[in-house]
């Protein structure tokens, strides 16, 4: 049987696993994480149709992980790739996860007795989660891990376990692994702009100034406030909201003039969502353009409107603290007028960035990036071909992607990636 190895385990190199797999192709995932999922995991709801995220991903991660021709290796990173198409070996480092993973039923017994809290980074670092834990209720696979960096060895969450599946922390260790593969994709994904560089905003300064992320993971009933919107300075449910757009995107003194595809979107996506379940808050959009480009997407934009979503288009100028609120100064480009919009949470679309470890693979392996370091298709005819006969890319590794687009883009690698394991035919 043939062998492909997907690189990333979010929507795009999941897709492109199952169309592999259900043409009779042994597919191995390697995700760097503790599940697979990726960034779609962490959100709320999708455009244009307002979907749970989570209901439309969890049947596939579920469907990936019975699927006889996949094999998923979480907590693992690809170290380098050698060979040709057709022979292609990739070494691989597995981390430990300091879990018997043939005993572990994910209940999470050993969880609940761990006295230690964290910094939880799938909650954006708005919750926290425990030494031992499991990233999300749906996670896949459904195992615990144990984090040696802050775990304080009490011995708890092994006595805890009745399945005796927690491991001690020298009974585990770093793993190299090879793989051979006739076929390879990337498919990566991206990494989030980093918001300190664009000072002005004052995050990290003020409490209720906040990333779309963050605030994605506190709108969501399974995120750190259940869903309730609330003030990170005071707990107390905002009256106004400002979503500030292009943060990271479309700005030329940084070097990033490129548009990130999904920001207009998700901002109208979580502006709709505060109309529809704090219909007294006030919500303000500070846009660039709206570029609602998508099947359905200029529709969504009206509905915004007629939800009560305010629209300015206007870049604002530096965030001030007015005691109980904060302020944005801002001149409205189509009128004219300066405004002082006051806001008590600031929300900033950010932008999407390549992965700086995809980066520093692709120029080990000689795959050409484009001038903003996403990876670049062979053909803009072929968006799925790289350099390198056999190794293929998928998702917002090779441009900002929406969710759709994710999809339709690891479906068209996968079908390059058949092509090229069957001498070119299609069968």
């Amino acid at each position: 049987m043939k062998h492909c190895v997907v690189i990333g385990g979010g929507v795009a190199g999941i897709q492109a696993a199952m169309d592999l797999a259900n043409n009779e192709i042994h597919v191995t995932i390697i995700e760097r994480e503790p599940t697979i999922g990726g960034h779609m995991a962490m959100l709320d709801k999708t455009f244009p149709t307002n979907d749970c995220s989570m209901c439309i991903l969890s049947p596939k991660m579920a469907e990936v992980s019975r699927h006889k021709n996949i094999t998923i290796l979480t907590m693992t990173e690809v170290e380098k790739i050698e060979g040709t198409a057709g022979d292609f070996t990739v070494t691989v480092t597995r981390h430990p996860r300091y879990i018997k993973e043939s005993e572990c039923t994910g209940c999470g017994d050993c969880v609940t007795v761990c006295p230690v809290e964290v910094y939880n980074r799938f909650d954006a670092g708005l919750g926290v989660r425990k030494a031992i834990y499991k990233p999300h209720a749906q996670a896949v696979p459904n195992l615990v891990v144990r984090d040696a960096l802050h775990c304080i060895s009490c011995g708890l969450c092994e006595d805890a376990c009745g399945k005796r599946a927690v491991m001690k922390l020298t009974e585990d260790a770093v793993k190299t692994d090879e793989i051979k593969a006739d076929s390879i994709i990337i498919a990566t994904g991206y990494t989030l702009f980093e918001v300190q560089k664009k000072s002005q905003f004052g995050y990290l300064k003020y409490a209720d100034v906040i990333t779309s992320l963050e605030f994605e993971r506190m709108i969501n009933a399974g995120g750190p406030t259940s869903g309730n919107l609330r003030r990170l300075s005071n707990g107390k449910t905002p009256e106004s909201v400002v979503f500030v757009q292009c943060v990271g995107s479309r700005d030329v003194p940084l070097n990033r003039n490129y548009c990130s595809c999904v920001c207009c979107m998700y901002a109208l996506k979580n502006a709709m969502l505060i109309r529809e379940h704090y219909p007294e808050t006030e919500v303000a959009i500070l846009y660039n353009d709206i570029r609602a480009y998508g099947k359905g997407y200029e529709e969504y934009y009206a509905r915004a409107k007629k939800a009560g979503v305010v629209f300015i288009r206007a870049f604002p100028g530096e965030v001030e603290n007015a005691g109980d609120h904060l302020v944005l100064p801002v001149e409205n480009s189509e009128t004219g007028e300066f405004v002082r919009l006051d806001a008590d949470l600031i929300v900033l679309s950010v932008g999407m960035s390549p992965e700086p470890d995809t980066v520093k693979l692709a120029e080990k392996l000689g795959i050409t990036l484009d001038r903003h370091s996403f990876l670049s298709p062979k053909d803009r005819y072929a968006p799925a071909k790289t350099d390198i006969p056999g190794i293929f890319v998928a998702g917002a590794a090779v441009a900002p992607k929406d969710i759709p687009d994710s999809v339709i883009s690891g479906g068209a690698a996968a079908s390059c990636a058949y092509i090229s394991m069957h001498g070119g035919k299609a069968e």
